[in-house]
């Protein structure tokens, strides 16, 4: 008979885990043997637990499938928090496996290390941050808690818990039956994609809103072909950029509010009936909106529930909407669609003497892709991130809602891992001194980013809000010259025609990391950064119930 630690993995794999990201500790030891022995999935340590949660959280973004986040308990699983805080914010199904004291500890009387409080806190505190939890305790029920804990993070597409006892990880354990899907009743689902499509046909300007879950449930084409069908304009939300890629041509932009393109800003404000699939209603995504989205007009699908206006359907999964409303949609358009012109994108980089702004690098960003093709993108948070949206498409992925920082470089390692691609890092100085030194385990995993730094010596995302402290202010930590001894190589550039001939060649050099260490004056930000502070600060000092 398997071992339940065999039994774990194996239903990991089973339920779509491609992969494990973790850091060893002492009661955890026994599992991570078994990971490494049993060769289920791949196991990839790092550094710091921190950046174990990113990695996972970004692969899982990139795969559209379960990640694993692997640590021991307490001093490991605390350090936890905030990533899987985050993954539960934006909706990503990272698994939390920690390793914990062995049921004989446990009953043993006395305080042992690394308890904060009590033997429970850990799992209460995981609790408020996952849609599931199992502790366990016996190898008799924890197959059936296993099946239940990981058909809810693919149902829901939330962070899970499971913590496993040192001295159980050898015992004796039934395979995981993995649970069937919870349906939708077939009669809801008609009435309600009915109760859509009816809404779509009688609006004069429709649109089509997404967000992350569409992303989370593997849902992009769907929603393109029912675009297609209805000729509806596509419109993605700021925590949604770089959906859809591979259907640019749907794509009119990114809606932004006051930050944003005029024409797209129109069209999701303008609209008598505005689909939103699966976008989180977050001040992220409104709190610049120049005017208030109508939600009695708006048809809101997420988290397995439909709301249309008054109307909410509980238990409708959104890839079986889709599904739903294909079946039932006309097969040509039932209006004449709205022209709408195509995202514009800066490019055509002039690469001569003139000092950087952050703009100026994703106009170099899109020359490099539209010369050598795209590159799956991982931002952090910060300018950084506003200027991945001035970025032609390609994957992207930033904690664009929960909005921590230390997200960039080990989500853009996740994303290696996920995708088998070369990916594109884009993080600030203040971010990058939290977990930039990450990428020195790039050398043992063959892991050769490209990262940019966006170097103003400044939490700049803190000082265009509060411009008047001083406490933004950064050391330069020059961390170019830091890169060789990490395993990479580095370089700094204060110019276009720098930036623009380091990011050439970092494209052709291949097997070590590539670090440009951009400099930029302190007070310069992204065109689309400037536009949405201007935009939150004119949304803030307006009387409430002025929209």
């Amino acid at each position: 008979m398997p071992t339940l630690g065999e039994v774990l993995l194996d239903a990991l794999k089973a339920h779509g885990a491609r992969e494990i990201f973790g850091l060893p500790g002492d009661f955890v030891l026994p599992f991570c043997k078994t990971i490494e022995d049993s060769a289920t999935l791949p196991f990839y340590t790092l550094s710091h637990e921190p950046a174990v949660g990113f990695a996972a959280d970004a692969a899982a973004r990139f795969h559209g499938g379960l990640s694993v986040a692997v640590v021991t308990w307490g001093a490991g699983a605390f350090n936890l928090v905030n990533p899987i805080a985050g993954a539960y914010a934006e909706r990503v199904p990272v698994v939390v496996i920690s390793g914990a004291p062995g049921v004989t500890e446990r009953a043993s009387g006395w305080q042992l290390h690394h308890m904060a409080r009590a033997l429970d806190t850990q799992t209460r505190i995981f609790a408020e941050i996952t849609c599931d939890q199992a502790v366990l305790t016996d190898p008799r029920t924890a197959p059936a808690e296993i099946a239940r804990v990981l058909r809810s993070a693919r149902e829901r597409s939330l962070p899970v818990y499971l913590e496993l006892p040192r001295d159980l990880v050898g015992a004796a354990a039934e395979p995981v039956v993995p649970l069937p899907p919870r349906p939708a009743a077939p009669e809801a689902l008609a009435e309600c994609a009915d109760e859509i499509l009816a809404r779509l046909a009688g609006a004069e300007r429709p649109v089509l809103l997404v967000d992350v879950e569409l992303r989370r449930f593997g849902a992009e084409r769907a929603a393109a072909a029912l675009a297609r069908r209805l000729n509806i304009p596509v419109v993605t939300t700021f925590m949604g950029r770089g959906l859809l890629s591979a259907d640019q041509d749907m794509v009119a932009g990114t809606y932004l509010g006051a930050a944003g393109q005029p024409d797209v800003t129109a069209l999701v404000e303008g609209s008598d009936a505005p689909l939103l699939l699966g976008v989180i209603l977050s001040d992220t995504n409104f709190a610049v909106s120049v005017r208030k989205i109508d939600m009695r007009r708006a048809m809101l699908a997420i988290d397995r529930e439909v709301r249309i206006g008054h109307h909410v359907y509980p238990d409708i999964p959104l890839a079986a909407l889709l599904d739903a409303l294909l079946a039932r949609a006309p097969a040509a358009p039932a209006r004449v669609g709205r022209s709408f012109a195509p995202a514009r994108y800066p490019h055509g980089l002039v690469a001569d003497a003139t000092a950087l702004v952050p703009s100026d690098i994703a106009c170099a960003v899109n020359d490099l892709f539209a010369a050598t093709g795209p590159m799956p993108i991982a931002a952090d948070m910060g300018d950084c991130l506003f200027t991945a949206t001035e970025i032609a498409a390609a994957g992207l992925v930033g904690p664009a809602y929960y909005a921590g920082m230390g997200y960039g470089v080990p989500a853009g390692l996740g994303a290696a891992v996920a995708t088998g691609e070369r990916p594109l890092i884009l993080v600030g100085d203040g971010a990058f001194q939290m977990t930039g030194f990450e990428l020195g385990n790039c050398r043992r995993y063959g892991w050769d980013p490209i990262v940019i730094v966006f170097n103003n010596a400044s939490w700049e995302m803190l000082r265009v809000f509060q411009p008047e402290s001083r406490f933004s202010d950064l050391d330069d930590w020059g961390f170019a010259r830091l890169a060789d001894d990490l395993g990479g190589e580095g370089v700094r550039v204060r110019t276009r025609g720098e930036l623009a001939a380091a990011l050439t060649q970092a494209r052709a050099r291949r097997g070590r990391f590539q670090l440009i260490e951009a400099m930029l004056p302190r007070g310069a930000t992204s065109d689309t950064l400037a536009r949405f502070v201007a935009g939150f600060q004119a949304a803030r000092a307006r009387p409430a119930g002025s929209r």
